[in-house]
């Protein structure tokens, strides 16, 4: 995975939310282009309250992109993941 293929996910118009699963099974829900910053080597991403609809962060994880397996849209009604495996 490289963070230009990411960053793609982040800036897509219109913006789509989207797991990232990691290679130890956990995953993180994006849930808005500002929950989620990309750099060279890692991928920070900002976790709300369960239930919070706003843009802001209760909780902030930081993941390496050489453990992103994989990047997915979330359908609508899948349950969230946010560190779960």
């Amino acid at each position: 995975m490289r963070p230009e293929d990411i960053r793609e996910f982040v800036r897509r118009q219109p913006f789509q939310p989207f797991r990232i699963t990691l290679t130890d099974g956990r995953a993180y829900d994006v849930l808005h282009p500002d929950l989620a910053m990309v750099g060279r080597s890692i991928v920070a991403v900002g976790l709300p309250r369960p239930g919070d609809t706003e843009a802001i962060y209760d909780r902030l994880v930081t993941v390496a992109i050489l453990h992103i397996m994989q990047i997915k849209p979330i359908l609508s009604g899948a349950p969230p993941a946010n560190g779960t495996g």
